[in-house]
């Protein structure tokens, strides 16, 4: 039988947790095709960001007519949560191939010698994987409080004026004499939003935001309402400001 190999990791499964990388997929699915007879069309694969649901190959397979079951019978993959830890998103996908009469084959849960039971094993299967991926979300959420409590970065975007190296902030020369410009053009001399923006822009200064842009108003708006970060102090998610582990830009007079 004529197959596609369909492989899919994010970020954090790579180096995380999982760590049940590209690599080990495809090696696990050449050995099952080839005890199983089944021929290898061809491989679609996903390396998708972290927490990111997006698919572009699978929804390739699913949904376009490049692939089709003249060509090919069956998406193999590794396990079944290589597809989606999301049941109902799990489901779509493997409704959305029977469509076009193509089957979802799992390396790991090959349940067809159970028969009747298949489907109910693969269901529990899909429960489980939910589960695990609700329990990781959780560990990493409390992760991230508990550094967040000792002033830790916990990651994303790094805020203008700082530069995110090793899992810490680091203040950006350029980024942060446009903060200290923006406090002491609002503070100590009352200048608007609109006179800070076109001050930004002047030829003798030109400070842009993280996306090389000029600062709109809600950009300038954020910065003057979290002087605090400014000033060495750090929360996550609402928090109270703790004592942070990045170098403060500006004064506390602010």
């Amino acid at each position: 039988m004529r197959v596609i190999g369909y492989l899919r990791v994010s970020t954090d499964e790579q180096v995380g947790e999982d760590k049940f990388g590209l690599e080990a997929q495809e090696r696990q699915i050449r050995e099952f095709c080839e005890k199983k007879g089944h021929d290898i069309y061809g491989w679609v694969r996903d390396e998708a960001r972290s927490g990111a649901d997006f698919r572009p190959g699978f929804d390739e397979l699913a949904f376009t007519e490049r692939y089709t079951s003249n060509e090919y019978k069956a998406v193999v993959v590794a396990k079944f949560d290589r597809v989606a830890r999301d049941i109902n998103v799990y489901y779509y996908y493997k409704m959305a191939l029977k469509r076009k009469d193509i089957d979802l084959i799992s390396v790991s849960e090959d349940f067809g010698e159970y028969g009747a039971m298949a489907s109910a094993f693969e269901a529990l299967t899909l429960v489980f994987a939910e589960m695990e991926k609700k329990n990781i979300m959780l560990r990493t959420e409390h992760g991230k409080e508990t550094k967040a409590s000792h002033g830790g970065w916990v990651g994303g975007t790094a805020p203008y004026g700082y530069d995110g190296v090793h899992g810490k902030l680091v203040v950006n020369p350029e980024e942060a004499e446009g903060v200290r410009a923006i406090f002491a053009l609002r503070f100590d001399y009352g200048k608007t939003y609109d006179e800070i923006i076109e001050y930004t822009l002047s030829p003798e200064h030109v400070f842009l935001s993280k996306n090389g842009r000029p600062f709109s108003k809600s950009s300038i708006l954020w910065i003057l309402r979290n002087k605090k970060l400014y000033q060495g102090y750090y929360r996550y998610n609402h928090t109270d400001w703790v004592k942070g582990r990045h170098e403060p830009i500006i004064d506390k007079k602010y």
